[in-house]
């Protein structure tokens, strides 16, 4: 009997998951069905509830339900999604649906392993405080980074993200957390800029300085499918390696597959076939 997954998000049309999971088990010889849902902005818990009564065995959730996502699953959390706050991954086990986040270890592994960039030492900003950047702050800390910033908007909305200001992570070394408005970055310069805002969907560029690039520095948009505005203003502007979020959709993606299916599936063909014309 075939097993159901979907992806639940709003908007939804554009996702490549339904193909990235298709092609996870062709190869693992897993017999599963994957669909995109779109949910209503004010139905994510009774579109989830429907799944599970309906017999699906999991789901990912993306674009803006990761916090409801959080909410959704209770005390039934492991311990990445409880310190992102955050869920994008779901398991069904009986009555019980299981939250996790694999977000962080996408982009994690995409930049260590396919894009081939050290993060340790690294100065970086990460714009955003949704879902997606809640997801691969503590990854990113404990890649062992010097010094994280948190850029925003809303002060407020950044300073949610930040748990006891400057933190010590496994005795071995520290990292201060600064939450920041777009504004007062100032001359400040990052050897990695990531992008976790959904500015992508909607053509519009975060209000960065032109400065912000330091030298052979990442520029990483979260978005994927086209060049966004962030990833030209990179370009034009002194970042050394530019990507999109391809690759951290495929690992984070695996990672989800594990989980349900106990089965670890390769990534790199599967972004390769993606990346083609």
């Amino acid at each position: 009997m075939t097993d159901r997954y979907a992806v639940i998000g709003n908007p939804i049309a554009h996702s490549k998951s339904p193909q990235i999971h298709k092609m996870f088990a062709q190869q693992t010889g897993q017999d599963i069905s994957y669909e995109a849902i779109l949910a209503p902005l004010d139905g994510f818990a009774a579109t989830v509830e429907r799944l599970r009564k309906e017999g699906f065995k999991g789901c990912n959730v993306t674009v803006p339900f990761k916090l409801q996502a959080y909410n959704f699953v209770g005390s039934n959390i492991t311990t990445r999604a409880l310190e992102a706050i955050a869920v994008n991954t779901i398991k069904f086990d009986g009555e019980i649906a299981l939250g996790d986040n694999t977000d962080g270890a996408g982009l994690i592994c995409d930049i260590k392993h396919n894009i081939g960039f050290s993060l340790q030492g690294k100065r970086v900003l990460l714009m955003g405080t949704g879902g997606a950047a809640r997801g691969v702050q503590m990854p990113l800390v404990l890649a062992k980074i010097q010094r994280l910033v948190i850029a925003t908007r809303s002060l407020e909305k950044a300073k949610e993200m930040l748990p006891h200001g400057s933190q010590f992570y496994e005795d071995k070394f520290s990292i201060e957390i600064f939450p920041k408005n777009y504004t007062d970055l100032g001359e400040e310069q990052f050897d990695v800029v990531i992008n976790a805002t959904s500015s992508g969907l909607t053509d519009e560029m975060p209000d960065i300085p032109k400065t912000i690039f330091a030298s052979g520095a990442l520029a990483y948009d979260m978005m994927y499918g086209r060049e966004t505005p962030f990833m030209k203003f990179a370009r034009e502007h002194g970042a050394a390696v530019v990507s999109s979020g391809l690759g951290m959709l495929v690992e984070q993606a695996a990672e989800s597959f594990f989980i349900w299916r106990g089965v670890r599936p390769e990534t790199a063909p599967v972004i390769s076939a993606l990346r083609l014309p």
